[in-house]
């Protein structure tokens, strides 16, 4: 979009509150009529009052004065407050509508993109676009109307003089333009700078003990100089464009005052003749050089509200992921789940994951997946979900097409529990019932209970209402491994995903834990995926992957038998435990 384009849709988010923001520029304009008031008392104040000390002038522009300036300030307190009003209306509307998109983009998207990146388009790209959004529009309406009623007072006194004032107004046009051009660049610059050093933030923050444990200190601190170094540059840059074109407007300004002056003092027949007349006039005169400032520094701010709207607006325009495009109605209750012929390869690569695969899955049955690294275990219970389309093929839920599925139906019948748990910093309470908009403390503590966990909660300090600190930390890997499981008892989906659910814990936090993940898969369709074969041995039926094909299937004995993959992969594991024993 171009910068008129941008603009207009900008303001769009300003239009719900456009009674607010019509009655800041209503009282704006109020404001703005009362600006050639005050050049227009000094002509009565000096050729009534000092020269001619009549008695009434004498008495009441002082009054008159005071009036003006405590209506002025009554005027300015009440504008700046309804426009902040609108402006931070603005920025949360905008938020707001940025995050809820973006958690509605499709997993492709956050493969790609940094999540720093994203926290810094919306927290700090989205306060940026308010100046051009509303404070631009107060200060374009405030000035625009001052410079007319100073320009028309002018007129009035002397046109001959103001025309020759108007005469340099076409060069303070070009070095705005100029100067426009120049500052929307760097703005888009100095934001994907500012997004650079969130990114660097977050990965040296989130990743604190490998930067520990690797004495990587230096690393990182040398890799943020680096980047910080960059904004820097940038900003002063930026700060070069907008400075100085203040001065620039004000020198320009400043020539044509000087240039009035000195023929204004050799005039003898015009109304700026008196005193009080040419005191009117020069400081009209003065008084436009206010309002022209602030217009050519709001040029900086719209230049920086339109860059950051391009990144706004860069995020909103994202295509969502796509639900299905239903012909019935149809719902999940027993979970019986089966892949026909499916191909599916990740976008941005030439390869197959899964090569025409097919498994079926009989409700409350349980299946491991077996295989080497990247051979298409965990794309299979990724496409189960809905978190990428397939290619070519047909996943079956309950003898139904998923695709006469929405995604929520689908998901809402999935629990998962994985090796890399995920808990929110929030309460105990809210990540076991984490989805549920009004948790339900009973079923809560029950899932606790079924998952091992209360015993150990009860003994926290404030107990469901526990505080988990960020993704967890304040627990140990076996209890968050717990909420992860009463999580998914709480949820009580039909369909039940384990993806190496104990592989990061020593063996005897397993042992424990595989006790309440046998008490989950009980009644429910499982999807196991595992390298630890032991934990696996009672499926009911162990698929081994490669290359996204099915090798082998059969029970773990079964596999034992036929002496391929799985033995295989069997001997190594039970080689590596002797050894390490």
């Amino acid at each position: 979009m171009n910068s008129r384009q941008l603009y207009l849709r900008l303001l769009g988010y300003v239009k719900p509150h456009w009674k607010r923001l019509g009655l800041s520029i209503l009282l704006l304009a109020l404001l703005a009529a009362t600006e050639p008031v005050f050049p227009a008392l000094m002509k009565p104040l000096l050729d009534e009052g000092f020269t001619h000390r009549n008695e009434t002038y004498m008495q009441w522009i002082p009054i008159a004065l005071v009036i003006l300036f405590l209506l002025r300030s009554i005027l300015t307190f009440t504008s700046s407050y309804v426009s902040s009003w609108v402006a931070q209306r603005v920025v949360t509307d905008l938020r707001a509508e940025m995050f809820h998109h973006m958690v509605h983009l499709p997993t492709t998207y956050f493969d790609t993109k940094s999540s720093a990146r994203l926290a810094s388009h919306i927290g700090y790209d989205a306060s940026n676009v308010t100046g051009a959004a509303t404070s631009a529009l107060t200060v374009l309406t405030r000035d625009s109307l001052t410079l007319a009623g100073l320009i028309g007072w002018l007129l009035w006194l002397d046109w001959q003089l103001t025309m020759i004032t108007l005469m340099i107004f076409p060069l303070i046009v070009l070095a705005v333009r100029y100067f426009n051009r120049r500052l929307r660049r760097l703005s888009s610059a100095n934001q994907n700078a500012m997004a650079n050093i969130t990114h660097i933030i977050e990965e040296a923050a989130g990743n604190n003990r490998i930067v520990k444990v690797f004495s990587a200190e230096k690393f990182e601190t040398d890799r943020f100089h680096e980047i910080n170094e960059k904004q820097r540059g940038v900003a002063m840059r930026a700060t070069i464009a907008s400075s100085a074109l203040t001065p620039i407007v004000q020198l320009l300004a400043s020539m044509s005052v000087a240039i009035i002056i000195a023929i204004a003092l050799h005039q003898s027949n015009s109304a700026t003749a008196t005193a009080g007349g040419f005191m009117s006039f020069l400081t009209a005169l003065l008084m436009l050089l206010a309002p022209i400032k602030r217009l050519t520094d709001i040029t900086s701010v719209i230049q920086r509200g339109l860059a950051a709207a391009e990144s706004v607006f860069s995020i909103i325009d994202e295509p969502a992921e796509r639900d299905h495009t239903l012909t019935k109605q149809s719902h999940i209750s027993k979970g019986s789940i089966e892949f026909r012929d499916v191909q599916f390869g990740y976008p941005g690569t030439d390869n197959h994951v899964l090569d025409h695969f097919s498994l079926k899955i009989a409700s409350g049955e349980s299946i491991a997946l077996v295989g080497h690294s990247g051979s298409g275990k965990s794309t299979i219970v990724s496409l189960l979900a809905g978190l990428y389309p397939i290619e070519n093929g047909q996943i079956l839920i309950d003898e139904t097409d998923s695709m006469d599925l929405t995604l929520k139906e689908i998901r809402k019948n999935i629990a998962l529990v994985s090796q890399d748990i995920r808990l929110f910093n929030h309460t105990i309470l809210h990540n076991v019932a984490y989805g549920d908009e009004s948790p339900n403390r009973q079923r809560a503590q029950d899932a606790l209970k079924i998952a091992n966990a209360l015993e150990f909660v009860e003994q926290l300090p404030d107990g469901l209402n526990t505080e988990v600190g960020q993704n967890g930390v304040k627990l140990s890997g076996g209890q968050r491994q717990r909420i992860a499981i009463a999580r998914a008892f709480y949820k009580d989906a039909p369909i039940l995903i384990l993806d190496e659910a104990t592989s990061a814990l020593d063996t005897e936090s397993e042992r424990n834990i595989q006790v309440a993940l046998d008490r989950l898969i009980e009644n429910r369709t499982t999807i196991m995926i595992a390298h630890r074969l032991s934990t696996i041995e009672k499926a009911d039926q162990i698929i081994v992957m490669e290359d996204g094909m099915i090798a082998e299937t059969g029970t773990h004995n079964e596999l034992l038998t036929m002496n391929g993959l799985y033995a295989h992969y069997h001997k190594l594991q039970f080689s590596e435990t002797v050894y390490q024993s």
